[in-house]
């Protein structure tokens, strides 16, 4: 698995350990809200908003857990995770416009 953890360890060459888990939580979240926002988000009124990035912040920072202390590659996960649903957004919205036309 050493293999795959390209981000953390390019992170951790350039800033050291002294702030690791916050620089990799801030990254966490923000791969995690654009992954929500491509697969699974609807309208919602701002309570409800509000609601569920509360809840996402409270999951990042178990998901920071894991990359950081068990080193695992999640923020690599979460790189392809949303490079796959951005096509699919992509191919969906083309497929809606040429049934449209």
């Amino acid at each position: 698995m050493d293999g795959f953890r390209f981000v953390f360890d390019y992170v951790v060459e350039r800033n050291g350990i002294e702030n690791i888990f916050w620089i990799f939580y801030v990254m966490n979240f923000i791969l995690c809200a654009i992954a929500y926002e491509l697969g699974f988000a609807r309208k919602l009124p701002l309570s409800k908003k509000v609601f569920v990035y509360i809840l996402l912040l409270i999951g990042t920072y178990i998901l920071t857990i894991f990359t950081t202390v068990m080193r695992m590659p999640t923020i690599e996960s979460l790189i392809v995770i949303i490079f796959i649903l951005a096509v699919y957004r992509i191919r969906l919205h083309f497929q809606r416009k040429a049934n449209n036309e």
